[in-house]
């Protein structure tokens, strides 16, 4: 019984790789000149030590876009990020968007890349500031080779750089 169990989890695994994984970046009209390239990884960062993601500017409200095609895991408020959506794509990846205006898809929602999912916002510790999309994306397969000597470097087993991810 274990051994199928097993075998069972292996080809779950396998399949989430095998899932084809459509790239958008996640800000409708958004370009590489939307965010500036070195603050993956950047510190300081406020209590946070190093920033883990990329901060897309755009007028508020701008459509917030599926950066994949994702399953809607939570949409709620956290005090830093403030209206947040966390979603599973492709290659067990996990997509954060944060400090979003409005929140449109519901939990267990199945969206495809592109698809319209929120808007632009500056709530939780971005109030105050120029609106904007923080994003970040993490495996959630380890890949332990990634891991450096920086602040915090051993999260790098699991936080993935979007600038890499979008080609850019």
């Amino acid at each position: 019984m274990k051994r199928k169990i097993g075998l069972v989890l292996i080809i779950i695994l396998l399949f989430g790789f095998a899932i084809p994984e459509p790239v958008v970046i996640p800000v409708q009209l958004a370009s590489a000149n939307d965010w500036h390239r070195d603050t993956f990884w950047y510190e300081p960062w406020g209590t946070s030590g190093v920033h883990k993601g990329i901060d897309i500017f755009a007028k508020k409200h701008t459509p917030v876009l599926a950066s994949s095609h994702l399953i809607i895991l939570y949409r709620g408020e956290l005090s830093k990020g403030g209206r947040v959506i966390v979603a599973l794509g492709p290659k067990w990846r996990i997509h954060y968007f944060a400090h979003l205006a409005t929140v449109r898809q519901d939990v267990s929602t199945f969206v495809r890349a592109g698809t319209n999912i929120g808007a632009v916002g500056d709530s939780g510790n971005a109030k105050g500031k120029a609106p904007h999309l923080h994003y970040s994306l993490l495996s959630v397969v380890p890949m332990p080779w990634r891991i450096d000597s920086t602040t915090q470097g051993y999260k790098k087993a699991f936080y993935l750089d979007p600038t890499e991810y979008f080609g850019d």
